[in-house]
């Protein structure tokens, strides 16, 4: 099968790419404090390069972002099971069903691309035929908007984001550890061995996890502390301040090198930060070597494993129960 690729591009020359397998984003260009556009996303070449793609490079992930414990879960005194794929547990869906491995039905409208995609009944293991819409728009003022739209018809779990991995100085092949982040959080949640949360909502402040103010990356990354050598680094979900359903701002990042900065809006309760911990070495776009901690990801969700979490917000969603949300990634010159 012959896979498209879909362009977007704004009046200040940013350009999204992204292929209809998938509805994987490819790159990322945006200007720099110099007015050079730089890629920065980590991805592939070709579509066909996503379909090995085991750290989820640009990756629209579903049904279900982030971990499920033991790979199983109960909705209605039910049981079902998903495929074990990270230790013991379910990691974003993925197999050959996650959102991310199929071939989408792409349209260009102007500055969007429309991706669509009906998930059967029994998809991956959850219940319930899906229709899925995710639609990435570039705005004039340098913003990817995402939107995910999808009625269920039963009752089921859906938690979708999207996985791009950015390094704001452009050059892939560097670390992000002196990339500054700000999260609009105040708490977050310990996991347990295979990255499974505790059950636990734990206060950011005074630990290594406060990035309540701009803070280097790399500053603590490599503490000898318990929570970060369980999972090389930063792994963690952050419980953000706003509502659910709350648009707003979530999250900043910037790069000194590029003068690139980042904002993150979304509606969701939490937001995944991964410094990029475990990235494979391999060969990526244009011959560049990635390898760990050369970028980052700040992925929108409800917390993972919150089916079997007692005080987490769920991810259910009742047959006729539209899922809707929007996520946006915002660049700018700081």
């Amino acid at each position: 099968m012959e896979y498209k690729v879909f362009e977007l591009k704004n009046k200040n020359g940013m350009t999204v790419r992204a292929t209809d397998f998938g509805a994987n984003i490819m790159s990322i260009l945006v200007p720099d404090k110099d007015g050079n556009l730089l890629d920065v996303v980590m991805g592939f070449d070709t579509p066909e390069e996503y379909k090995v793609n085991n750290c989820f490079f640009g990756a629209c992930i579903g049904r279900m972002a982030n971990r499920i414990n033991d790979a199983r879960f109960t909705l209605d005194g039910k049981e079902y099971k998903l495929s074990v794929n990270d230790g013991k547990n379910n990691l974003h869906t993925d197999g050959d069903t996650g959102f991310h491995k199929v071939h989408w039905d792409g349209v260009q409208e102007g500055n969007s691309v429309i991706f669509k995609y009906e998930s059967p009944d029994g998809d991956g293991g959850f219940p319930g035929k899906l229709p899925m819409t995710v639609t990435y728009t570039l705005t004039d003022d340098n913003s990817l908007v995402i939107r995910y739209e999808g009625t269920p018809d039963k009752k089921t779990l859906i938690n979708c984001t999207n996985h791009s991995y950015f390094n704001l100085s452009g050059d892939l092949s560097s670390s992000i550890t002196d990339h500054e982040l700000k999260l609009y959080s105040h708490q977050y949640t310990p996991v347990a061995e295979g990255a499974i949360p505790t059950g636990e909502i734990t206060k950011v402040a005074g630990t290594v996890f406060d990035f309540t103010e701009f803070r280097k990356v790399g500053q603590n990354i490599d503490d000898d502390l318990e929570q970060l050598k369980l999972v090389g680094g930063y792994d963690h979900n952050f419980v953000l301040d706003h509502l659910t359903g709350d648009y707003s701002k979530v999250a900043e990042v910037k790069c000194a090198r590029s003068g690139i900065a980042l904002e993150v809006y979304t509606d969701l309760p939490c937001i995944q930060f991964y410094a990029g911990n475990l990235i494979s070495p391999q060969t990526g776009k244009g011959g560049v070597k990635y390898d760990k901690r050369q970028a980052f990801c700040l992925e929108s969700q409800y917390a993972p494993d919150a089916i079997n979490q007692p005080g987490f917000e769920k991810p259910i969603f009742d047959a006729g129960q539209k899922y809707d949300t929007k996520t946006e990634y915002k660049f700018l010159i700081k």
